[in-house]
Parts: structure tokens; C-alpha cells; sequence
């Protein structure tokens, strides 16, 4: 595999300087309002490139980021760098960079989570929320005490040791990553495939993505935005929700609606947990009909 990756040449990206790192980010469109697009693992912003000129084309301005640890973004090292708080200070400083006081979020998988309590804490700069197959923090803290979902989130243990997680990705050129998209999606090309091995097998990625898990767990975060408290979102909020998510089960979407205001929530049967790269067409038009409707 060759050793740096090169993204879909249909991607304009373009270096930005935001709360001291510095992030490739992935744009288009010339619109008024910012969309944030936030990936999830093991993934980067190309992950979003279906939806990116469906977007622009709309009327909206769109960056999609790496975030911190993945692609073309900087790589601090240590677990508490990957802490919620440090993530949430990201999505505010691409913000800023973006010159966009508020903006609607994106998120999938890691970046719904960023995107849901980022929603709580800074509701000011939130918009509106798309999210797709992410769980509220709430309700997964729910689930995650019931064996149908602690069976599924048995990798988050994992995750937690030091060195052997890396070790077991990193073989075979990150064979591992290779099989969670074959197990977890049925439609993603091949080619794209391997462009997120060798994305995760560049120098410190894989610890960098780690880390967002250890961090979350041994370094407190998720218990921290606990002891916060979890206020009700207030801005209008769209989820798709793949039911054939292999990680996440469905039943996290139960009691979603006391905890927003204005939600829509649209299931995908026959999709999984990639569901906005698996099946694209779907996905997008079920996000651009939301939003031409707010």
C-alpha cells in the first residue's frame, strides 16, 4: 500500500488553523449557512462526499473536516487530548476559522456524539442537528446497562488497553479496518475501502483514534458530561438511523423524543451503520428534504 493515501480528486480540501491545530478540511459551496460535517471511526471527511454537492447545490457553505487525529489533521499525542471537551473546543474554533457564529451539524458515529453534546453545551451556535447512527449520550448511557447493546459495544473494552488495539489494526495493513466495513456495509467501493486502512495505518492514527475511546471512559469524559446534566435540545433535529447497525442497537432511539424539542427521525431497514456512505442516495435525499422543510 502506498504510505500516503490520496483523497477522492473530486475533493477540494484546504488547511485550516482552528484551536491550535491545523485540520484538513474538505469544502464546498458559497451559501450563507455553514454545514459542519463531523466523520466518525474509522473513517475521515471523505466519508461525507455524497452529500457534500447535494448540499452546495442547495445554497449552503460546507466544510468537512478530519478530526483531530485523522487524515490531513494534527495528531496530539496523550489521551487527554482526545477528551469531549477538547473535541467540543474543535468543532467551536472550525467555527470561528469558518467566520460562522452558528451552523447546522452534521454528525456520524464519534461526530454525532460530538454533535449531540455540542448542541447541549453550546446551543447558541447550533442551528439545527443531522445526525445518523449516533445515539443521544444519554440514551446510549442507558443501553449500555442492557446486554443488547453491551454485547455489542465489547470493542469499547478493547480499546481501552494500551498497545494491543493498535497492534491488532495495524496487521495486515490494517486488515482488521478492511473487515469492519465488509461486515458493517454492504455498498462501499473497495478502493474507498483501502483508503481508510492506509489512513489508519499512517504513523500515531490509530492511537489518535484510540484515544477518543479511552478518553471517553479512562480519562472521565463521559462521566463528566453526566455529572452536566443532559438539557433538552431545542433546535430542530433530524436522525437517520440505519436498524441493521451491527454497534448500535436501535432501541437507543427509544426516548429520544423528551429529549428534543423538534425531532425527526427516519429508519433505514435495510441499511447499517454506514448507512450515509452505503446507501448515499437515500440518505441524502432524506436530509435534503428535512431541510428544505426548516
Amino acid at each position: 500500500m502506498p504510505p500516503h493515501p490520496t483523497p477522492p480528486a473530486s475533493l477540494l480540501f484546504h488547511q485550516v488553523v482552528a484551536n491550535g491545530l491545523s485540520f484538513r478540511v474538505a469544502m464546498t459551496g458559497m451559501g450563507p449557512r455553514l454545514v459542519l460535517c463531523l466523520h466518525g471511526f474509522p473513517e475521515s471527511a471523505i466519508s461525507w462526499q455524497h452529500q457534500l454537492a447535494p448540499l452546495a447545490e442547495a445554497g449552503f457553505r460546507v466544510w468537512a473536516p478530519d478530526l483531530r487525529g485523522y487524515g490531513g489533521t494534527s495528531r496530539p499525542t496523550g489521551i487527554e487530548a482526545y477528551s469531549i471537551e477538547s473535541l467540543l473546543d474543535d468543532v467551536s474554533g472550525l467555527l470561528d476559522a469558518a467566520g460562522a457564529p452558528r451552523a447546522i451539524l452534521m454528525g456520524h458515529d464519534w461526530g454525532g456524539i460530538i454533535a449531540w453534546c455540542y448542541a447541549m453545551r453550546y446551543p447558541k451556535r447550533v442551528d439545527a442537528l443531522v445526525i445518523v447512527n449516533a445515539p443521544h449520550p444519554a440514551c446510549f448511557e442507558r443501553e449500555i446497562r442492557r446486554w443488547r447493546q453491551l454485547r455489542r459495544s465489547w470493542y469499547m473494552g478493547v480499546f481501552q488497553l494500551p498497545w494491543l488495539p493498535e497492534a491488532a489494526l495495524a496487521a495486515g495493513h490494517g486488515a482488521i479496518i478492511g473487515l469492519i466495513f465488509k461486515w458493517m456495509a454492504r455498498h462501499i467501493p473497495e478502493a474507498l475501502v483501502r483508503l481508510y486502512r492506509q489512513q489508519a495505518c499512517e504513523a500515531g492514527a490509530l492511537t489518535a483514534m484510540l484515544n477518543y475511546y479511552r478518553a471517553a471512559l479512562r480519562g472521565g469524559g463521559a462521566l463528566r458530561q453526566r455529572m452536566l446534566g443532559y438539557p433538552k435540545i431545542d433546535v430542530p433535529a433530524l436522525v437517520v438511523w440505519g436498524l441493521q447497525d451491527q454497534a448500535l442497537d436501535g432501541h437507543n432511539l427509544n426516548g429520544l423524543s423528551a429529549l428534543v424539542t423538534d425531532l425527526t427521525v427516519v429508519t433505514i431497514a435495510e441499511a447499517g451503520h454506514f448507512v450515509h456512505e452505503d446507501e448515499p442516495d437515500r440518505v441524502t435525499h432524506e436530509i435534503m428534504t428535512w431541510l428544505r422543510t426548516r
